[in-house]
């Protein structure tokens, strides 16, 4: 429980220091994204660690934010959803999503959350592309992990925006 309080504030500091001590390019980026164009936050967490990232980013743009959910919850304690989640990745599953979206056209920017696992997006990250169209959106990853840096996720995360059709999508570098 120590590791992961600090790792969470760890991950705070990396997000605030990323968004206030950037330099002017990124700083009007950021700008751009909060203050002239509405942005949305889509989250996955099933232990809290990806919700208090989604929150610090909420804290620093005023994005909207919305908790992605699958529609059939994952069990109850990290080794039954671990189970679960293996199941998925093994067979490729592209769980069903309870989260009702609101209309993508309103948004320019939307932060994409989750944590890393196995190196990878959760299999409802897939979902969530295969379920809407993303195509010119500026995406901004985020990740939560006790051991990869989202390096690791990225490659999938590229294969998953061209194989949707999102190659025009500007893809800013991830915050954490």
């Amino acid at each position: 429980m120590r590791k992961i309080k600090l790792l969470i504030g760890l991950l705070a500091v990396t997000i605030v220091a990323v968004l206030t001590l950037s330099g002017p390019n990124n700083d009007s980026k950021v700008t751009a994204a909060t203050n002239e164009q509405k942005s949305l936050i889509v989250y996955f967490s099933l232990s809290g660690t990806t919700k208090n990232a989604a929150e610090k980013i909420k804290a620093a743009t005023g994005a909207d934010m919305i908790r992605l959910q699958p529609k059939k919850a994952y069990p109850a304690g990290y080794d039954n959803y671990v189970k679960v989640a293996q199941r998925q990745l093994k067979r490729k599953i592209h769980p069903a999503i309870k989260t009702k979206i609101p209309q993508l056209d309103q948004y320019q920017t939307i932060y994409i959350g989750f944590p890393t696992w196995w190196h990878q997006p959760p299999m409802i990250v897939y979902s969530l592309f295969d379920k809407f169209n993303f195509s010119g959106k500026t995406i901004v990853p985020f990740t939560t992990s006790m051991s990869d840096p989202i390096s690791k996720s990225m490659p999938y995360l590229r294969r998953l925006f061209s194989q949707k059709g999102a190659r025009n999508n500007h893809f800013w570098l991830p915050l954490c």
